[in-house]
């Protein structure tokens, strides 16, 4: 069994093509070629936090995997990433463990940003300014991973913190970014066309009275029950509901808040895989409204896992 640590696989995830990898996995899921138990769940209250357990495989590849996966907010005060955790990847056809990924839970914070990445997209008009909600690492990760799909560089920030928001605005800046501070998230909202969302918040920042047509949102804070960053009848705005997983959707995140509020209903919930594949045409009018609610699915993890190992496998003598 091969141990990679951090260093080893920030070394591997060069040239990787993450988008790729992790579309296919997206894809394979909407297409029911995948066993994905439903996430095992820690919460924590004092100091908060939660982990997640999450597991399952693509039938006929090589691999299934187990990821553990934390994020504590509070860490960013002690000098510590909010994210911990590991990937464990087994052989599928044997149960033989083949490699423990140490990332620290950085693998679940990337691929949870390449998720974001291929929202905006297959979703976004023409990116005019980039709205940021959130000041934390999966902030700064999904504003970094959208230089590669658009042009724009001037961002709207909002966060509670004004010295965090201050950091994410300099952090930024080494990224090409013209980041400005503002003052609500009404504010950003009405001077910007493409919004996420990336809080722990388990109140809503973005209401139905902050939309304006053409917008693309991506929430992707709300993965437990007790998160949300939606308010009421956001979501019956939208043209079009992407999820990563339906299953998972009626059980968390901003979906199924509306569903208890009878705001939106199943049939207008589409998998993100089904746009991928072109099943769905997606946003199909400038003026819509869309919105992606991604709780992160299994699947992501054992493409990235796996695309890594095998990187590594070719790359043996090297290291």
């Amino acid at each position: 069994m091969e141990i990679l640590d951090k260093s080893k696989i920030l070394d591997l995830l060069k040239g990787l093509n993450l988008e790729s990898l992790i579309s296919e996995g997206f894809i394979a899921y909407s297409n029911k070629l995948t066993v994905i138990p439903p996430v095992g769940e820690l919460l924590f209250e004092n100091p908060p936090g939660d982990v997640h357990i999450k597991y399952g495989y693509i039938r006929n590849e090589k691999y299934y995997v187990i990821k553990l996966a934390s994020g504590f907010p509070n860490n960013q005060d002690l000098g510590l990433t909010n994210s911990q955790g590991m990937m464990l990847l087994f052989e599928q056809k044997t149960g033989v463990p083949v490699s423990i990924l140490l990332d620290d839970g950085y693998l679940t914070d990337i691929r949870t940003a390449v998720a974001g990445q291929i929202c905006a997209k297959v979703l976004s008009n023409r990116i005019d300014t980039i709205g940021i909600i959130g000041t934390g690492i999966q902030a700064r990760l999904q504003l970094q991973y959208l230089r590669d799909i658009t042009t724009c560089r001037d961002v709207l920030v909002w966060g509670r913190n004004v010295e965090h928001s201050k950091d994410f605005q300099s952090k930024m800046k080494e990224y090409g970014f013209n980041v400005s501070i503002s003052s609500s998230v009404h504010n950003l909202s009405s001077k910007s066309n493409l919004i996420i969302l990336a809080t722990s918040s388990s109140e809503p920042l973005l209401f139905k009275e902050d939309l304006k047509p053409g917008t693309h949102i991506t929430a992707i804070g709300a993965d437990t029950h007790l998160k949300r960053e939606i308010g009421p009848g956001v979501l019956k705005q939208a043209s079009i509901v992407i999820t990563d997983s339906l299953k998972q959707c009626i059980d968390r995140g901003e979906i199924s808040h509306a569903l208890k509020e009878d705001s939106i209903i199943r049939e207008n919930i589409v998998e993100l895989g089904k746009i991928l594949d072109l099943s769905h045409p997606g946003r199909t009018k400038k003026e819509e409204i869309t919105i992606a609610d991604l709780t992160g699915v299994a699947v992501q993890d054992l493409k990235i896992a796996g695309g890594i190992f095998e990187k590594y496998l070719g790359r043996k003598n090297e290291f």
